[in-house]
């Protein structure tokens, strides 16, 4: 396969992407909406949340989960600013020790998600979370049918660390 053109491919359908995930966003302040982003490369979200911030007028909150959570709700209460964000964009599910009990205890408390979070809530997961998500968590996954898809190839992993290294050595 011809790697310019995998790299032309993968960055028009993360351009196409991260638009539907910033449109999503806008269409749904003032009230819950669950948007779950699937990345196959986690470690560049944040990255990519200061480009999607880049494409929206709307403030996001970032969050990074610890390894240790024993919920999500009562994880991203104790750490949401006053007042409330527009939106919130959660990292580090990937990481969480516990995390098929973390997504079992989501799925029982799925409402109180609707009545405390009034603006999007966006997850930032791998498809390794989205299967266990869909098996532990069904209802509270349900919001979402449609998660967005973002995919890197090797050579802009390439990029990207070569990139770091100009940086480190310049």
């Amino acid at each position: 396969m011809n790697t310019d053109y995998d790299s032309e491919y993968l960055a028009l359908n993360n351009r196409q992407s991260l638009q539907r995930l910033a449109r999503a966003i806008v269409m749904s302040q003032g009230e819950f909406s669950l948007i779950l982003v699937c990345c196959d490369r986690p470690s560049l979200g944040l990255e990519v949340a200061n480009q999607l911030q880049e494409l929206s007028s709307i403030k996001i909150q970032q969050l990074v989960v610890k390894p240790s959570i024993q919920t999500l709700l009562t994880s991203i209460l104790q750490e949401l600013e006053n007042p409330l964000p527009s939106a919130l964009i959660v990292f580090g599910l990937d990481s969480v020790e516990a995390i098929d009990q973390v997504l079992s205890a989501t799925n029982l408390v799925r409402d109180e998600f609707r009545k405390r979070f009034p603006f999007p809530l966006i997850l930032w997961i791998n498809e390794a979370i989205l299967h266990k998500m869909i098996r532990l968590a069904p209802d509270f996954k349900g919001w979402d049918l449609n998660p967005v898809r973002l995919s890197f190839s090797n050579h802009h992993l390439l990029e990207k660390i070569t990139l770091c290294l100009n940086a480190i050595t310049i």
